[in-house]
């Protein structure tokens, strides 16, 4: 848990966040610990960053919830690189037909836990925005055994092994000719770079729920 106090972070851990609230939460933590934490952000008032994935159903609708009391600004990956990669992805599906085939690679630290990536599911779901379809009747995750590919599913393929930080690739391939948009993250200092930016621009906020477009000006 972090606190953004007179435009600089200071880091504090959990058993001081009761006394002198921070202007702005933010939480990278895990799921089980999300409800503890959105609880102390709605109860000193404050806004709160959420950058924890493998989130269920239950966990967005305590978002949606706190979102009716404060403002939260929820991201699968604050890299300022990766969102405006999900932009031109949506852009791109927007732009060609279902005979272009949207394939989904991603490939973290063999210690990463969930899978497909909060990331890779962010691009996902910006690439069926585009389309103007539900991600969840149009994805394939991983595949084995005999089929033909089914037209206009968007795919997904998990890889994990050594340290990688963080690669993500988006692949529209056309009869004939293939699009690659890709985000390599070298450090995960990214994301906590991002994460100082989404915190600082979110301070002082209306209530309501934002996202890293929000942050960047592309909605």
């Amino acid at each position: 848990m972090g606190g953004v106090i007179a435009g600089a972070l200071e880091v504090r851990p959990d058993a001081e966040i009761v006394e002198g609230a921070p202007d702005v939460f933010v939480d990278f933590s895990a799921p089980e610990a999300l409800e503890k934490h959105i609880g102390e952000a709605v109860a000193a008032g404050k806004p709160i960053v959420i950058g924890t994935t493998g989130l269920t159903p239950e966990h967005q609708r305590m978002i949606d919830e706190a979102a009716t009391k404060i403002a939260v600004l929820q991201a699968a990956n604050t890299s300022l690189g990766v969102n405006l990669l999900a932009h031109l992805v949506r852009e791109t599906a927007a732009r060609l037909g279902e005979e272009w085939d949207i394939e989904i690679v991603e490939m973290h630290h063999r210690h990463k836990k969930d899978a497909p990536s909060g990331t890779a599911l962010l691009l996902g779901r910006a690439a069926a925005e585009g389309r103007g379809v539900d991600l969840g009747a149009v994805s394939d995750h991983g595949r084995d055994g005999m089929g033909e590919r089914e037209p206009g599913h968007i795919g997904f393929a998990a890889l994990r092994g050594g340290s990688v930080a963080g690669d993500h690739q988006v692949i529209f391939a056309g009869d004939g000719e293939r699009i690659e948009l890709g985000h390599r993250a070298e450090s995960r200092a990214i994301f906590a770079a991002g994460a100082i930016r989404a915190a600082l621009w979110l301070a002082g906020r209306p209530t309501g729920r934002y996202t890293m477009d929000d942050v960047l000006g592309l909605r």
